[in-house]
C-alpha cells in the first residue's frame, strides 16, 4: 500500500465513490445511500466541503458533506431529507452548518485512523468557511447487538456515558461530538431498526451565534 493522500471530490470518481459508500453500509437500503449522479452534483456544488482519500490514484475512503440551515427545534429527519432529490446535492450555499452526509471507508482500509482524520478535516472546513459547526445523523452499528434488549435512546445514552462501546458513536464522542438523542427512520437499515444518533460539534471560533 502506498502512502495515503487526501484531496477534494472529483466527478470522474463518482462510480468508485458509490462503490465505497455501498460497501461501507452493507445492511442499509441502497436507495438511501449516495448514487453516482448525486456524487457528481456534489463535486460541482461543494467540492471544498469534501475529502477523498487516495491510495495512489485510487479512492479508498471519503468524508462528504454539504452546507445547510439546520432547525434544532425539529431534529427528526432522514438522510434523504438532507441530500436533496432528482440527483441534486442538497447543498445550501449560504448555510450556517456543515451537515456530514457520509464517512465511508473500504473495509480493508479500516482501523488505520482514516475516520478520525476525516472528522478533523471536517472541523478544519468549518474553521475555513466560518461555519457554526457540524451536525449529522450518526449510524450506530453496535445497536444491532442490543436491539432486542433496549431502545435506541437508551443505547445512545449508555454509549455516551461510556457504559457501552459503539464502533462509530464512541469514536465520534471521543472526537468532541455531543450525542443529542436519536433520529428515527434516518437510513432504512433493518440491522439497527433504521435508528441513528443526532451528533453535533460546535465550532469554538465561529463568528456568529452558537446554537
Amino acid at each position: 500500500m502506498t502512502e495515503l493522500t487526501f484531496t477534494k471530490i472529483r466527478a470522474e470518481w463518482a462510480e468508485v465513490l458509490e462503490h465505497i459508500e455501498h460497501s461501507s453500509f452493507p445492511t442499509a437500503d441502497r436507495a438511501d445511500l449516495y448514487q453516482v449522479d448525486e456524487l457528481r452534483s456534489l463535486a460541482e456544488d461543494f467540492p471544498e466541503g469534501t475529502v477523498v482519500v487516495l491510495d495512489g490514484d485510487t479512492p479508498v475512503a471519503m468524508g462528504l458533506g454539504i452546507r445547510i440551515n439546520f432547525d434544532f427545534s425539529q431534529t427528526q429527519h432522514s438522510v434523504r431529507d438532507m441530500m436533496g432529490a432528482d440527483g441534486g446535492s442538497g447543498h445550501v450555499a449560504d448555510g450556517d452548518w456543515y451537515y456530514g452526509t457520509s464517512i465511508a471507508v473500504l473495509p480493508q482500509y479500516r482501523r488505520q485512523g482514516i475516520g478520525r482524520k476525516l472528522y478533523d478535516m471536517r472541523k478544519q472546513i468549518c474553521h475555513d468557511l466560518d461555519l457554526a459547526g457540524i451536525v449529522a445523523g450518526g449510524v450506530i452499528p453496535g445497536y444491532a447487538d442490543h436491539i432486542d434488549e433496549m431502545s435506541a435512546a437508551d443505547y445512545v445514552n449508555k454509549v455516551a456515558a461510556g457504559e457501552l462501546y459503539d464502533p462509530t458513536l464512541t469514536m465520534q464522542i471521543a472526537n468532541g461530538f455531543e450525542a443529542r438523542g436519536v433520529i428515527a427512520d434516518y437510513i432504512r437499515d433493518p440491522a439497527v431498526g433504521s435508528w441513528a444518533s443526532l451528533i453535533v460539534w460546535n465550532n469554538p471560533d465561529y463568528s456568529g451565534r452558537q446554537t
